[in-house]
């Protein structure tokens, strides 16, 4: 799954009249990025979120025929729902098997193909981390799997429960906006959904989840990646982008 659905607001003026998945980077859109990056490695069964100028994006696939993939839009017009939110709306699509979800926006190098293999298979979800430097935090113990979150400039801690001292004792690793999920999440979804309403997380979800069950980080090799949120990196994230599609 592609999530595309998202307003881009730091990417305006672009984002003032189209949506962000449609961003031009050396000729192609952050979406076809995306796109060409899972038929790498055999996927081609891909579920995409849409909100924020849709019509735009199904236009823009069904020009291009779907870039050879079977593509199924999630319609969120009515709702942007988030990531959480997003995934348990397009479950009609996706719960029958393992999700690759990512953000469109996020470009990187890492190896899918290993991702995929590595990942294990009685996990709920398999997380992409990194070692960089941010202001939030997921927290693993010596086994990769997660423990908590922090935000290291506001010091809170999650869940509530945890203390600085035991948070010191865990891996501080950033989300890179890629996860592998178990089919097994979705009655999660709908109970979290039903107690916390439509509009949700992934991570609020993980968060919950997490001291019942096991999700794990996933660290790649030689790992490099870019946000593409501000219209001041785009010459940055064009060469990023040429770089890691050689």
């Amino acid at each position: 799954m592609i999530f595309a659905a998202g307003l881009g607001t730091r990417l305006k003026p672009f984002t003032d009249s189209h949506p962000k998945a449609l961003l031009p980077l050396n000729g192609k859109t952050l979406l076809q990025y995306q796109i060409l990056r899972l038929q790498q490695v055999g996927i081609t069964d891909i579920v995409i979120n849409v909100h924020h100028f849709a019509n735009q994006i199904i236009d823009y696939l069904a020009a291009n025929d779907n870039f050879g993939c079977h593509i199924f839009i999630s319609d969120e017009t009515t709702a942007l729902l988030d990531t959480g939110g997003g995934l348990l709306h397009a479950a009609t699509y996706l719960q029958d098997d393992s999700v690759l979800a990512c953000n469109v926006d996020i470009l990187s190098n890492i190896d899918l193909q290993s991702f995929i293999a590595t990942t294990d298979p009685t996990a709920l979800a398999t997380l992409v981390v990194s070692r960089r430097d941010t202001q939030r935090y997921l927290l693993f113990d010596t086994q990769r799997r997660l423990r908590g979150w922090t935000n290291i400039r506001t010091r809170q801690f999650r869940p509530d429960t945890l203390t600085p001292e035991q948070a010191a004792l865990y891996q501080s690793l950033a989300f890179s906006g890629m996860q592998i999920l178990s089919p097994q999440i979705f009655p999660l979804l709908r109970q979290y959904a039903e107690q916390n309403g439509s509009v949700f997380s992934l991570i609020d979800c993980y968060l919950d989840f997490c001291s019942h069950y096991p999700l794990f980080a996933f660290i790649p090799q030689n790992y490099r990646m870019m946000d593409v949120g501000k219209t001041d990196q785009l010459a940055l994230a064009a060469e990023f982008a040429q770089e890691i599609m050689l």
